[in-house]
């Protein structure tokens, strides 16, 4: 639903955003690092060769892949129901 138009790498495993709506903000990934795939960012040097890829996500190599919408939750603080308007549709008890 959106996508990831700039990123920027800042100190300490942070990235600054910029979406196709326009907004702009920073995630922090540094809970992330050391972790099964995030492992590859035990050398910060891989951290920063983060890049942008067709559908607007952040890619690291062939190993790491962050999704857009969940970056663009943590950046705005919404709810999921906030962006995704079908899943405010109650389901219907049988």
């Amino acid at each position: 639903m959106y996508k990831i138009t700039h990123a920027e790498v800042l100190e300490e495993y942070r990235l600054s955003l910029t979406f196709s709506d326009g907004i702009q903000g920073m995630v922090d990934l540094s809970s992330l690092v050391g972790s099964g795939v995030f492992t590859l960012w035990n050398d910060y040097s891989e951290f920063r060769k983060v890049r942008i890829g067709d559908t607007g996500e952040l890619l690291w190599s062939d190993q790491v892949d962050l999704c857009p919408d969940a970056l663009y939750l943590q950046v705005t603080g919404k709810d999921p129901k906030d962006i995704f308007p079908g899943l405010k549709h109650e389901m219907a008890h049988a």
